[in-house]
């Protein structure tokens, strides 16, 4: 058992150093506990199965879950998807970035676990300010799950978090207590017409206004 080194980052200035301190360890692999506009988030590269397989194995998260995955631009998109449809440009558009998830069909570059080996993966574009800076610090895009053990919930404060998560990962970004807004509304782009697989902060009537134009 081992503590996690905890630093504490402004979630509207966050000190660059610290940003690419944790950066730097997601590189190489590491687990990095992040704030996000609701939750703590868990990071590593999207890209390391084996760093992936670790945030499966300290969530203790089922393997048939897909984890949701941060990007910084939209030039960070194309690598990770096999296409993307007319019709997601549209919610982009409107609802990026946010509290809006999209499904779409993962690339080869993508570690099938990641996707739960469905082929596909979540993805959205961060908006807070800290989780924006440390996914553009890494350089490519970031996992975004929730930093809690599977079936409890999310974390508002770093002293919520679980034991287990706080001595496994390798660093713990402290942003204070977060405001806990609703979790993403998620979208599946691979359908025509999309679907939406969970209302959350985007309410589906919304979403359908922009799918009808």
């Amino acid at each position: 058992m081992r503590g996690s080194e905890i630093l504490s980052v402004d979630p509207t200035s966050p000190d660059q150093h610290t940003i690419r301190k944790a950066a730097a360890l997601i590189k190489n692999g590491g687990l990095v506990v992040f704030p996000t506009s609701s939750f703590y988030g868990l990071g590593t590269s999207a890209f390391n199965a084996e760093a992936v397989d670790k945030v499966f194995r300290v969530k203790k998260r089922d393997s048939k879950k897909p984890i949701l995955v941060l990007i910084a631009s939209l030039a960070q998109l194309d690598p990770l998807v096999e296409a993307i449809p007319r019709l997601s440009r549209r919610l982009m558009e409107a609802f990026w970035p946010g509290s809006l998830t999209l499904v779409f069909h993962a690339s080869a570059l993508i570690p099938s676990s990641l996707t739960g080996y469905t082929g596909k993966v979540g993805i959205r574009l961060a908006n807070h300010v800290a989780a924006l800076s440390l996914v553009r610090a890494v350089g490519h895009p970031i996992t975004g799950t929730s930093a809690n053990v599977s079936g409890q919930g999310g974390c508002h404060a770093v002293s919520q978090l679980d034991v287990h998560i706080r001595d496994e990962v390798d660093l713990i970004l402290d942003a204070g207590t977060l405001p806990g807004a609703k979790e993403s509304t998620v979208v599946d782009v691979t359908a025509d017409p999309p679907g939406i697989i969970r209302e959350g902060a985007i309410q589906a009537e919304e979403i359908r206004a922009v799918l009808e134009g």
